[in-house]
């Protein structure tokens, strides 16, 4: 081996073939991301067919909103406060958080006001569509595609379909105003609604079309985008779209997405945590027991999340009506986190989350420039997109009587 030093004449070294990291497309693999990401509702849909001709549409709602919806809480939970670094970094939204949250639930459902129910519901639909275009991301930065305009057009995509598919179901909008009238929410004239839902479906299609163009522009430039991330919006927003609108009973809709969501939910986290675990010696304890490559502790981590989700299906058969409407209040305080935790501790852009996914590229987090230090501006979002419809919705209840018979005319229609 020649050595040189940096003050050395320039010579010509002869170039050394190193192989490098082969790019490949898929998260694991092929035929386990088909499993658990792309093709799943094509492995649920004949699973649900046959739970059908057994069980009522109720019983597959009750048990997967509690075993699977509430379930699948547990691991951000586990990641929350067993990741020291993590905790240390947002420790007062860890520690102020659940007990706002938890107060609000318990008082909400023990005085039975019906407006946090739909801020749940709200928040689930976002949650689920954030998960979606979180999985284009993590696609894209498997190829190395990084581009502005196709994150937008991903955001873009995921967040008019998933809204159309829930505004032009008859039977969920239906359930909607009716809770939102019980919430307090102020009289919508059909006509109105009718014109956002053409609206909403217009602005849908306009935004695929968009969005495949700016696809096959990046194609043409050689700037690809991962084709897979195609195909997982393809089956993704056609199965969310058959669970609203498809369908006969709307719980059994729920059900059927809320157990695509789940899977994706739990694998990814497995992963997620265990590359983790694997390259910071610093986190001990529980986590670093249950996310180990095993797979007896694998299917320990299912079960501890059955296990979360037990407390959920006893709760809806307990007969004490006053400890049922406290229980509910935690369950719904449990989603409520899990959907405000998911939006920090996962993000994608962030070095160390790419880094435990085996992703590479993508821009370093860069320091912020706002007016607001970020403590202040992450109050304020949250205070805008909870605290005050919350409080509005329980305002205009608590002063304004609802015009029932329109009601009843729009839902009849």
């Amino acid at each position: 081996m020649q050595l040189l030093s940096a003050f050395s004449r320039p010579q010509t070294v002869p170039g050394v073939q190193v192989a490098a990291p082969k790019k490949t497309v898929w998260i694991l693999n092929s035929w386990r991301d088909l499993i658990l990401y792309v093709g799943t509702p094509l492995f649920l849909l004949p699973m649900f067919l046959l739970a059908q001709a057994r069980w009522s549409a109720q019983d597959i709602y009750l048990f997967v909103g509690a075993f699977g919806a509430v379930g699948h809480h547990l691991p951000g939970m586990i990641r929350a406060y067993g990741d020291r670094a993590l905790f240390g970094r947002f420790r007062w939204r860890f520690i102020f958080a659940p007990i706002f949250l938890l107060s609000v639930c318990v008082a909400f459902y023990w005085w039975d006001l019906k407006g946090i129910i739909l801020i749940v519901f709200f928040w689930g639909v976002w949650h689920g569509m954030m998960q979606t275009y979180g999985f284009c991301r993590i696609y894209d930065a498997k190829t190395g595609s990084f581009a502005a305009l196709t994150r937008r057009f991903d955001f873009a995509v995921c967040a008019v379909w998933f809204a159309a598919a829930v505004l032009l179901s008859p039977q969920r909008m239906a359930d909607t105003l009716e809770m939102y009238y019980a919430s307090g929410g102020p009289f919508i004239p059909p006509w109105l609604l009718h014109n956002a839902q053409q609206i909403v479906l217009a602005i849908s299609i306009a935004v695929a079309v968009l969005f495949l163009f700016n696809f096959s522009r990046m194609w043409a430039e050689g700037k690809r985008p991962n084709p897979v991330k195609l195909a997982l919006l393809a089956t993704t927003i056609a199965f969310w779209w058959y669970c609203n609108n498809g369908v006969t009973n709307v719980l059994a809709g729920i059900a059927l997405f809320e157990v695509y969501h789940d899977v994706q939910y739990l694998s990814i986290v497995w992963i997620y945590n265990r590359s983790r675990v694997e390259k910071d010696s610093s986190i001990g304890g529980f986590m670093r027991f249950v996310f180990r490559r095993s797979g007896s502790l694998a299917g320990l981590y299912v079960g501890l999340c059955f296990a979360y989700g037990s407390m959920a299906y006893f709760t809806t058969h307990l007969e004490i009506e006053t400890v049922k409407r406290v229980l509910t209040g935690v369950v719904a305080a449990s989603g409520l986190l899990h959907f405000y935790y998911d939006g920090f501790i996962w993000k994608v852009r962030e070095r160390s989350t790419r880094e435990n996914l085996g992703l590479a590229g993508g821009n370093v987090t860069a320091p912020s420039r706002e007016l607001l230090p970020s403590w202040a501006l992450h109050g304020l979002k949250w205070v805008g997109v909870f605290v005050v419809p919350l409080g509005a919705l329980w305002i205009t209840l608590l002063n304004c009587k609802r015009p029932t018979a329109s009601t009843r005319q729009w839902n009849s229609t």
